[in-house]
């Protein structure tokens, strides 16, 4: 079995998305990708989180060509072969519906960088794209276009994606940004909402790349 140190990571993760409150049923993948064979793992279309094993985790190239697997990849493969293709920096991609994140996609509002963990995570605002079909070439190229260099990006009318160095820290950001959103919606419900300083933002950032966890 290929990978297999990076299928239990990648099942682990999808596990994750229910227990965390990000998604329902099956509805949300995550995936990692072997840079230097160029493979991707990713969970299998339609199949319960519960039911997960790194077993049935599939493998394909960046073409999309299953290379290990019996069953049919997430119907979002594409676009993350899209973003493995453009983004050479990143190890992991986390896809949500988490609702609170995904009602200012809905509205096409991005999420501001209010709060410190936005701001120490990602080190700016989550943007949102413009309506694109789901699950579509447009989709991944609205991705790109809209994130650049960032972390997290909305879908209109469709949900966060968030990218890591590794799948775990994908899901990692996936799950604070939630909490974020959730917060600043309960914010707004009593007040206006303002984003921390630019300045403020990137010296938060900083000092978290540099001070949080812990260091080898």
């Amino acid at each position: 079995m290929l990978y297999p140190e990076l299928r239990q990571e990648v099942c682990r993760m999808n596990q994750e998305l229910p227990k965390q409150g990000l998604v329902v049923w099956s509805g949300g993948n995550v995936s990692g990708v072997v840079r230097e064979t160029n493979h991707v793992v990713i969970k299998p279309s339609g199949v319960p989180f519960e039911e997960l094993t790194p077993e049935n985790m599939i493998v394909t190239d960046l073409d999309g060509h299953v290379i290990e697997g019996d069953l049919k990849p997430s119907v979002d493969i594409d676009i993350h072969l899209y973003i493995y293709k453009h983004r050479l920096d990143i190890g992991g991609i986390c896809h949500t519906h988490a609702p609170y994140s995904t009602s200012f996609a809905l509205l096409e509002q991005p999420i501001p960088a209010a709060l410190t963990p936005i701001a120490h995570l990602l080190g700016r605002s989550v943007p949102c794209t413009q309506y694109v079909i789901p699950a579509s070439l447009e989709t991944a190229q609205a991705i790109i276009e809209t994130i650049g260099d960032g972390k997290a990006v909305l879908v209109s009318r469709h949900g966060p994606f968030t990218l890591g160095k590794t799948p775990t820290e994908a899901v990692k950001i996936a799950t604070y940004l939630e909490e974020a959103a959730k917060t600043i919606h309960l914010a707004m419900l009593r007040g206006n909402v303002t984003p921390i300083p630019d300045e403020e933002i990137d010296r938060s950032y900083n000092w978290y790349i540099r001070n949080y966890g812990q260091k080898t």
